[in-house]
């Protein structure tokens, strides 16, 4: 299946590590030119470097930047450098799990900022660049924590729940200015970050988890699905966002 996506620009934001690395590779796989944007240069670097070795693509073409997307003048010095880009990856940022009291306030305002106000700010400053070019495909990635309504996963649940509004309510319009705007939301995904969670549950509850078909996803199966949902063999599909859990959040058990 040809997704035509050679040489097509693709920003990945939090590109260092995980999903993003994982996507970025895959992007990299189909031919894009890459901007990986990060705020660890080494953890990059690797990164680069895999991507050169597996696909010998030139170096000029997985270029590396370095931003703190928590600043929105960053955000913005950003937009300005790379100029407009054909896909734009918001995958960056974290937000805390824990419930009502667990969470700090400091933590909760963080959190949110590291990653909904993130997505919302790089979204500001590469619509209007998509919209001068003529075209352009936004993709958040998301979560399924808006889905299950867990006590225990108050904070990153609302947040997940506001950029799930944001971006189905963007994506509904932005058609009438040729973009699509659509979000991927994983489930469990075999990350660095969601080994931590699930040791700290297991010492908190004593018991693992059971996982639809008796894994969790791998980050290259969220990476390939942000690639073809990218590309124009989804180009009507926008306002749109695809859970990717294994029926995690549609289970009755």
């Amino acid at each position: 299946m040809n997704l035509d996506l050679s040489k097509k620009t693709v920003l990945i934001t939090g590109a260092s590590s995980g999903i993003g690395a994982a996507t970025a590779m895959a992007f990299a796989q189909e031919g894009a030119d890459l901007l990986l944007v990060a705020r660890n240069l080494q953890k990059l670097q690797s990164v680069q470097e895999l991507i050169i070795s597996e696909t010998k693509k030139p170096l000029e073409s997985v270029q590396l930047l370095i931003c703190d997307l928590e600043n929105h003048d960053a955000i913005n010095d950003l937009a300005k450098q790379t100029g407009p880009v054909d896909i734009l990856v918001n995958n960056a940022g974290a937000i805390p799990s824990g419930g009502l009291m667990d969470v700090s306030a400091q933590a909760w305002i963080q959190g949110w900022q590291s990653k909904v106000f993130a997505y919302i700010n790089m979204s500001r400053a590469y619509y209007p660049l998509m919209k001068s070019q003529g075209h352009g495909v936004m993709v958040n990635v998301l979560g399924n924590g808006s889905q299950m309504k867990r006590s225990d996963y108050l904070c990153g649940g609302m947040g997940n729940a506001a950029l799930d509004f944001f971006t189905q309510t963007l994506g509904a319009s932005s058609p009438d200015d040729n973009i699509r705007v659509l979000g991927i939301s994983p489930g469990p995904v075999d990350t660095e970050r969601y080994r931590k969670i699930a040791k700290e549950r297991i010492a908190k509850l004593g018991v693992a988890r059971k996982y639809p078909f008796d894994r969790i996803a791998k980050p290259e199966e969220i990476a390939r699905m942000i690639v073809f949902m990218s590309s124009s063999q989804a180009g009507y599909v926008s306002g749109a966002i695809v859970t990717v859990d294994g029926g995690i959040s549609v289970s009755k058990k």
